[in-house]
């Protein structure tokens, strides 16, 4: 199963470089590009919550592994397809590089693609560490070796596929050989993971807590035209400590209706229709979801930030100096440095959360605060250099020439993309935080998914942004800030428009923080003692670290050396 996660480390490095090809072989505009990839990424970031629901309803994590890695597989197979020469001879088109070479069915092809690559990535982002984490029972604990041989293919899944998509692959001239590799990868660890499919542990659905959150709007919009009863004693109750743990609150009333016991019907009689007749403790998940709607709205600017790292910052970059002494430095390269940034901050942030343990309800919104204040901060940054760029431009007269190399460094991008590598950070352990000590605990699994789904909604929002900042700039006669090149844009506008609105959206968040009606938190359990370092090691190494792929691998290595 980890081969799975080396596709997924493959197919990033090839999807990271799509702006680039859209770009330069199909000579789209700069923000056309951007649309499409941006479009392509919020939807994969918002489809693992619907796949999660499925899985927990009705497919299981082995079910929708086998599908999301088919879509996979046939995803790289349609993309490697849309590359000029292949199809070359049998559509009697050329084989060159260029876009008059691409015909209709390549194109079909191109974005039939980037839909099944959407379901593979998303269903993978759902299952693959819990089915992987469910088939630890096969591990023979006592067997030492057996488990570090499985921590040193960890190791290598984390190591060697990065190395391959930052520096391997950009050195390949041809777009068809780049994309192809990966491609031939995906399949083949499609048929690995198939071949053990008899061996796995499948656990059966168990069903999903946002049915009853549905339920609770269903029966509450049913029974609009109750009366409340005069005591709430007769709302309906069942007796267990999960039905117990939770008080009845005075908000969002309009959602009780959905406990209240009709008098005309018998109370068993109710009770077989449960999209009728909630429980009280049903009814209060229900709320703290809705509650928390204003604050997640306020993360979706975060995602409009956050999308640039793949597009704007990235066609900023492609004709910059890359050079380094004697090397010309691939761009993915940048994705490998922005993931190191990442855990840098993560580390960083486990230190701020430490500093904050009195205050432990209030410490993710400070975190999430932080990741707005960097938000601001990036888009700062980012203005400042691109009006750098642009002057540079202008005195060496390449405004018309969109295709030479600027005589820029391309490490002044660095700063643009820590910032962004911050942001990423505090907002995504911040978020998940968040609703980890909010959200109702039957929701613990949709957690990650929840804030990748608000910022996949920024992502696409990010589309819309620029269409309507384009439109507004062109008014009175002026010039769009969009032009089909970036270097007679003028995104540095478009930056400080983001950094505005990041600081409205900032002083938003920090207003409904502070009205927010924090739930208190339960005191946490005494630590357990630590374990027989022969034998539970390898299982706690396995359990804890394999969550964190990137972040682990120090750790790892580091606990491996000292063992052995």
């Amino acid at each position: 199963m980890a081969v799975l996660k080396w596709a997924d480390i493959l197919a990033a490095y090839t999807m990271f470089a799509m702006q680039t090809y859209l770009t330069d072989v199909w000579k789209l505009s700069f923000t056309h590009a951007n649309g499409i990839l941006n479009i392509w990424n919020g939807v994969t970031k918002v489809l693992p919550i619907g796949f999660l629901y499925l899985v927990d309803t009705f497919l299981g994590h082995f079910l929708m592994l086998l599908l999301s890695s088919l879509a996979y597989s046939v995803g790289m197979g349609f993309l490697y397809m849309s590359t000029p020469p292949v199809l070359a001879s049998s559509m009697g088109t050329c084989k060159d590089y260029e876009p008059n070479c691409i015909c209709g069915t390549q194109k079909v092809l191109f974005y039939t693609a980037l839909a099944l690559l959407a379901v593979g990535i998303a269903g993978h982002s759902v299952s693959l560490y819990p089915f992987f984490v469910k088939q630890r029972t096969n591990f023979d604990i006592d067997d030492g070796n057996k488990i570090y041989f499985q921590i040193l293919g960890m190791v290598m899944v984390t190591t060697v596929p990065p190395i391959i998509g930052s520096i391997v692959l950009p050195h390949i001239k041809q777009w068809t050989i780049q994309i192809g590799i990966p491609a031939i990868c995906t399949a083949a660890a499609t048929l690995l993971f198939l071949s053990g499919s008899c061996s796995y542990i499948k656990p059966e659905p168990q069903g999903s807590p946002l049915t009853n959150v549905c339920r609770v709007f269903v029966a509450s919009t049913f029974k609009i035209s109750q009366q409340f009863p005069l005591d709430d004693k007769e709302l309906y109750r069942k007796d267990g400590p999960e039905h117990q743990s939770f008080s009845h609150t005075r908000v969002l009333r309009g959602l009780e209706k959905a406990a209240i016991i009709l008098r005309d019907r018998s109370l068993e009689e109710q009770e077989k229709n449960r999209w009728r007749l909630c429980t009280v403790a049903e009814v209060e998940e229900a709320k703290i979801v809705v509650r928390m709607v204003p604050m997640w709205m306020t993360f979706i600017v975060c995602g409009i930030v956050s999308s640039m790292g793949n597009t704007y910052f990235l066609e900023q970059a492609n004709h910059l100096d890359r050079k380094l002494g004697k090397w010309t430095l691939p761009l993915p390269v940048f994705l490998l440095l922005f993931n190191g940034a990442k855990t840098l901050f993560s580390i960083s942030y486990s230190r701020l959360a430490r500093c904050f343990a009195g205050y432990k309800k209030y410490a993710p919104s400070v975190g999430i605060a932080v990741a707005m204040v960097l938000s601001v901060l990036c888009c700062i940054t980012s203005a400042k250099i691109e009006i750098r760029r642009l002057k540079v431009i202008r005195r060496h007269d390449l405004l018309d020439k969109s295709e030479d190399d600027i005589p820029m460094s391309i490490f002044w991008l660095l700063y643009q993309f820590f910032l962004l590598a911050g942001l990423d950070t505090f907002f995504k352990k911040s978020s998940i935080a968040f609703f980890k000590d909010q959200a109702p605990k039957s929701m613990i699994n949709y957690l990650r998914h929840w804030s990748e789904a608000v910022s996949g909604l920024g992502f696409i929002g990010g589309v819309l942004s620029v269409y309507v900042v384009g439109n507004i700039s062109e008014k009175g006669g002026r010039q769009n800030w969009f032009q089909y090149t970036l270097n007679k844009s003028r995104l540095d506008r478009y930056y400080w428009v983001l950094a505005a609105l990041s600081s409205v959206n900032m002083l938003v968040f920090i207003l409904i923080a502070y009205i927010y009606r924090y739930k208190e938190l339960e005191p946490e359990p005494e630590p357990e003692p630590e374990p027989e370092r022969n034998s539970e090691l390898p299982k706690i190494l396995i359990e804890e670290r394999l969550s964190k792929w990137p972040e682990a691998l120090v750790a790892v290595v580091v606990r491996l050396f000292l063992k052995l």
